[in-house]
């Protein structure tokens, strides 16, 4: 219903709309770029959401042959020259024309002549060619939100604040972006239908170079996945667990309000924060019973060696201060360096929490897996000594509105000799140490 009403609403836009003053060869040779542009998309998580500079065209559309043309080209998007759905392409196409027209109305609105810019335009025509980038993101982004919305994808809820800063930071990307739009217009009066051509290879040459950025951290995911799955073949009960970290570093550093590619970073160092057990022996983390002091000292040492195992990755930057101290603690009594409050990395002060979150409620052989409730109460009794504060009321905002899928894990089967009977990560549940007590 709601992808027939979006499709009729388009539909009459272009059927009963003006078309006069529009040129149909201009009008032409911008659809068939759009739809080029539009095909040419780099298909971004997992093949689920596709980028393309198709809204250049359609912006540029706005410009040289008005709302409705401008709608004319957006819906020429359901004749995109790859596999789809015919929903996908009736409400992609519906979509597109009513944010260009959307566009169209704002641009003339506010001053804008519809037709190839002339020299006495500029600068002038910048305002209202601005305006309209903004109104086509605005009713593009709320349909896409609406399908979202009835889809079950995403739900409607009051925010407890604006994250300005990733807000900002995209809507400066979509302007730069959708200037490319006036940047087609102003040459289509100089070469005329030539400026296809012209703009048709800056795109492809964009479209490349993303599809490099693409396959590159793509590549970055797989040796960091790699290296998550040598960490956890050492202990049966931790399977998953870097991933789940990484995961609940990532939710606290967007409640934090961090940028997108500092919350990007964080998610590599809770990926990576125990590959320093790979230089711990393997019966050291098996060990069933109490630890002797210098199984303890290897223990203590993983995060050092989880730093020399990947200092030499350049793209990890800021993650490796959060490997190598995620085992820190506020009051000076955790390792390897003894650091206190904020001398610790914003990182590792994240991570810690985190780590924590998880190994309270995942199942361990030597207890079930604690209820979020319960694991809440815990870091907040914590808080303060062992974890920041604010990192732990970040971390149960952001859970309390996102929710959590804990790691369930199956019992081993008879081949798996023996298990730990203690976690280094879990605070409600000191380590054991010979002839000590408890550390």
């Amino acid at each position: 219903m709601y992808v027939g009403l979006v499709a009729s609403t388009a539909i009459t836009v272009v059927v009963l709309g003006s078309y006069d003053g529009i040129d149909p060869a201009t009008l032409v040779l911008v659809a068939i770029l759009f739809v080029i542009a539009e095909s040419i998309s780099t298909m971004v998580d997992s093949g689920k959401a596709g980028i393309s500079p198709s809204s250049s065209a359609s912006l540029a559309a706005v410009v040289l042959v008005g709302p409705v043309g401008a709608a004319v080209v957006g819906f020429a998007s359901c004749l995109i020259l790859r596999r789809q759905s015919i929903v996908k392409r009736v409400f992609n196409g519906a979509q597109f024309a009513l944010a260009g027209y959307a566009a169209g109305w704002v641009f003339r609105m506010l001053g804008g002549d519809i037709g190839v810019p002339e020299r006495g335009d500029f600068p002038w025509i910048v305002l209202p060619f601005t305006a309209a980038i903004l109104a086509h993101t605005v009713v593009n982004g709320a349909l896409v939100a609406g399908l979202m919305w009835f889809l079950g994808v995403v739900r409607i809820q009051r925010p407890h604040r604006i994250r300005w800063r990733p807000v900002a930071t995209l809507e400066l990307s979509s302007i730069g972006y959708g200037m490319l739009g006036l940047f087609i217009a102003a040459i289509w009066g100089v070469v005329g239908p030539f400026a296809v051509l012209l703009v048709l290879l800056p795109l492809f040459i964009a479209r490349w170079t993303f599809d490099q950025y693409v396959a590159e951290q793509r590549a970055h995911e797989a040796t960091l996945a790699t290296l998550c799955q040598a960490v956890e073949t050492k202990d049966y009960y931790t399977r998953g667990h870097c991933m789940r970290v990484s995961k609940a570093s990532a939710l606290v550093a967007e409640e934090l309000g961090m940028h997108a590619e500092r919350v990007h970073t964080i998610r590599y160092a809770g990926m990576l924060h125990d590959v320093g057990k790979l230089g711990v022996p393997t019966k050291v983390l098996q060990k069933p019973g109490k630890l002797t002091e210098e199984e303890f000292a290897a223990i203590q040492l993983h995060p050092m060696r989880g730093y020399e195992i990947v200092r030499e990755i350049g793209f990890l930057d800021e993650a490796l201060a959060g490997i190598m101290h995620h085992h820190e603690r506020m009051d000076g009594r955790g390792y390897p360096m003894g650091l206190v409050g904020s001398d610790i990395p914003e990182f590792a002060r994240i991570i810690s929490v985190a780590d924590a979150f998880d190994c309270m409620t995942s199942t361990r052989s030597y207890r079930n897996a604690r209820s979020v409730s319960e694991t809440i109460t815990e870091l907040r009794r914590c808080a303060g000594t062992q974890f920041d504060p604010v990192m732990v009321d970040a971390l149960i905002s952001a859970i309390e509105r996102e929710g959590w899928d804990p790691g369930v894990v199956e019992p081993p089967d008879d081949d798996v000799a023996e298990v730990a009977q203690q976690d280094h990560d879990d605070p409600s549940v000191p380590l054991r140490l010979e002839g000590e007590g408890e550390r």
